[in-house]
């Protein structure tokens, strides 16, 4: 099985203009980003948070389905990542990931919890596809 996603932007200008980006789904359709949403705070989204929430939402699709596969149900995942870029030689990088998810499992010890969370970490396809440092705070609530 193949499944291809799209995500497109447009620009326009230098560094002082403006972009677009919208997504196959429409849940964004031309919505703006710049650099001054990037570096500044300026409202507006920016790479950074796409990959963040990308990433938020894969680990707790896969930690779900962890969870399923060991005959467990979660009443409620939530993830938050947080993406670092940072300036390192010369350049930018996204330099690391941390995901922090909180999870209500009936039924489950914390040593499995931490067992399934760690793996679902290793083995999403964001994950996977990110060469950034990627570290886990995971806690039953």
């Amino acid at each position: 099985m193949k499944i291809q996603r799209t995500g497109s932007a447009a620009w326009t200008g230098g560094k002082d203009g403006k972009g677009a980006v919208s997504t196959q789904s429409g849940a964004l359709k031309a919505y703006p980003y710049g650099f001054g949403s990037r570096f500044e705070g300026v409202a507006g989204t920016n790479p950074e948070e796409l990959i963040a929430a990308g990433h938020a939402g894969c680990f707790t699709m896969a930690t779900s389905l962890m969870l399923v596969e060991a005959g467990l149900i979660a009443e409620r995942l939530d993830t938050t990542a947080v993406v670092t870029l940072e300036q390192v030689q010369g350049g930018f990088s996204i330099t690391s990931v941390h995901l922090t998810l909180k999870a209500k499992i009936p039924g489950v010890d914390d040593a499995k919890f931490q067992s399934i969370a760690a793996k679902a970490k290793a083995n999403c396809p964001v994950s996977k596809l990110l060469k950034a440092d990627i570290t886990l705070d995971a806690q039953l609530v």
